[in-house]
């Protein structure tokens, strides 16, 4: 029961008494006269009387609803209470009206503030370069991830001995992953006479051995290109080496990126065995560039050489 009162007394709330009684309502409902008001009622009384619609089935409920509409009118207490509620009621209607338009303001000017940025950046050249710069270094940080995730599926050869190797324990230190950079070679070349794939790089390199795998770096500079060379053998990557390959216009220069222990023996046997060019074994240090940027010169003065004199 106590439910059902619940449930009566909220539906009277959103009920317009003066709207039942044909009455306005707002301002203009609140002065009216207790006449006018009986004078509506006894209207609506005798045309919407339950003996008037005998085949309506909420003829009756329509006409309690009329009768209590019209005791809440005629009491001026009451009255007042209700023209309190409608009041607040209409308050909250346009204050959320109000908010929902201040909400709409809000959201287009934060649409035009992000399209005016985007236009200050296409138009400023600095900006662009600096986004571009961050788009090559995210891009040059996936393919190392991938060369990395490539290099962690291949399966490592099982232990010979108890005892841990040399390789286990770099393996160990790089997360699981033996990088073995004596079987590692960076290759560069000059794009103003032509560019290399990854495909094509194969395809030369198996000349000496076996190619494992091939990572061509960013375009970061527009005249040089460069790539990381994984053999499948030490012998294969000092034979590679040791002979020049590539095309006679754009020749490629080809360097370890850590000497094998046997190529450096051979090549001084009298001396304790030290790293080759220290300087090459940062294949993104300075000292390597300048090295390179050297030798590319010189190779391209020879090859110009040779086409003056043909």
């Amino acid at each position: 029961m106590a439910g059902g009162r619940g449930t009566a007394a909220e539906e009277d709330e959103n009920v317009d008494h003066y709207a039942v009684l044909g009455l306005p309502s707002g301002e203009e409902g609140a002065k009216l006269t207790l006449k006018e008001i009986e004078k509506a009622y006894r209207n609506q009384s005798r045309i919407r009387h339950p003996d008037k619609r005998p085949n309506d089935p909420n003829a009756t409920a329509d006409f309690q609803q009329l009768k209590t509409s019209f005791e809440v009118l005629k009491d001026e207490a009451s009255r007042c209470v209700f023209d309190a509620r409608l009041r607040a009621r209409r308050e909250r209607l346009v204050r959320d009206s109000f908010l929902d338009a201040k909400r709409r303001k809000l959201a287009t000017d934060l649409e035009e503030r992000e399209r005016a940025a985007e236009a200050a950046e296409a138009a400023d050249p600095v900006k662009q370069a600096e986004r571009r710069e961050k788009d090559v270094a995210a891009r040059l940080q996936e393919e190392l991830a991938e060369f990395q995730a490539r290099k962690a599926k291949k399966p490592a050869a099982a232990p010979t001995s108890t005892s841990k190797s040399s390789e286990q324990v770099k393996k160990e230190e790089n997360g699981g992953v033996a990088l073995d950079k004596e079987r590692m070679l960076k290759v560069s070349w000059e794009r103003n006479s032509g560019d290399y794939t990854a495909v094509k790089l194969r395809e030369l390199f198996e000349k000496f051995g076996g190619v494992e795998d091939v990572v061509i770096r960013s375009k970061s500079s527009k005249k040089r290109g460069s790539a990381i060379v994984v053999m499948s053998s030490k012998e294969a990557a000092v034979a590679a080496t040791h002979s020049m390959c590539g095309s006679l216009s754009n020749p490629l220069l080809v360097l370890p990126v850590q000497a094998a222990a046997s190529d450096i023996s051979s090549s001084f046997p009298t001396k304790s065995a030290e790293p080759v060019n220290p300087n090459l074994s940062n294949i993104i240090g300075a000292g390597f560039q300048d090295y390179e940027a050297s030798i590319m010169k010189k190779l391209q003065k020879a090859n110009d050489l040779k086409k003056n004199t043909q």
